[in-house]
């Protein structure tokens, strides 16, 4: 089995838009995805009926691999692609929004090809960020420590995302990663943290300890530092100041699960 690099939500927004096949162009696409035994053809059932079957199949065997006219890739990614090839960026439904707003949290986007009319699956940030892995390490890191309260944040921002609600998406964000520092201070320091007025306090204090890193700049006493900095760029389009766009609020949701993972794992890790 090999990984890839679709969430689960992408992958059904995928699968419900392969309903806008026919039922001819859906039995070929079974037979491109090695499927035709598994899969009903013909018109004796519904092609909703036939995306249902392909679901099913594909929550269990996401990362099988199989060969494609464009190389080896698993049956989670052939899917996605199948999916793409149906967008039309001229026009807009529920269904392709959400589909699009799946690939924009994994890093992807569509564009269109230099004839100007295929639409094509292109990575829009380098495969070592590796988003969903991200986003699979930080939920079970979340869980694994009951920091219940940040993962009921980021669960909330996503879920804003998804929805197109980009100032509550950019909310939820900068609370998650307040709530993640308080956290992780009163695991640090418990004592120490219950007595701070404040998360500002509190990551100082982390600094203080040896967790968030003076000379690689993560925290410095003059404020000039990649901790300040980033809840600064998360405050402007909150909820607060204005509203923002879908390319804010996905950098936004990009950069947080990065650097949510690196002290998720620095405090797994026990540095």
């Amino acid at each position: 089995m090999r990984a890839q690099p679709f969430t689960r939500p992408t992958l059904l927004a995928a699968v419900e838009l392969l309903e806008r096949h026919n039922q001819a162009a859906f039995d070929q696409m079974t037979l491109r995805l090695g499927l035709e035994e598994e899969v009903s053809e013909g018109s004796g059932i519904s092609v909703a009926k036939k995306v249902g079957q392909v679901g099913r199949i594909l929550v269990k065997r996401s990362g099988d691999v199989l060969q494609t006219v464009e190389g080896s890739m698993t049956l989670a990614e052939a899917v996605v692609r199948e999916a793409v090839l149906l967008v039309n960026i001229r026009f807009e439904n529920p269904k392709q929004t959400a589909f699009l707003r799946g690939l924009a949290r994994d890093g992807y986007v569509v564009e269109i090809d230099d004839d100007g009319r295929t639409p094509r699956l292109r990575a829009a940030l380098p495969e070592e960020i590796d988003l969903p892995a991200s986003d699979n390490e930080v939920h079970e890191l979340l869980k694994q420590y009951q920091f219940v309260t940040p993962k009921g944040h980021l669960d909330q921002a996503i879920e804003a995302h998804t929805r197109g609600d980009w100032a509550a998406c950019n909310a939820q964000l900068r609370t998650f990663l307040e709530s993640l520092f308080d956290e992780l201070a009163h695991r640090i320091a418990p004592a120490e943290a219950s007595a701070l007025p404040s998360s500002e306090n509190r990551r100082a204090l982390l600094a203080s300890k040896c967790f968030l890193a003076i000379d690689r700049n993560e925290w410095t006493q003059d404020g000039k530092n990649y901790i300040n900095g980033l809840f600064k760029m998360l405050y402007t389009d909150g909820s607060h100041p204005g509203l923002s766009d879908e390319d804010h609020a996905t950098f936004r949701l990009h950069i947080v699960l990065v650097t949510a993972r690196t002290f998720l794992r620095r405090f797994h890790n026990g540095s």
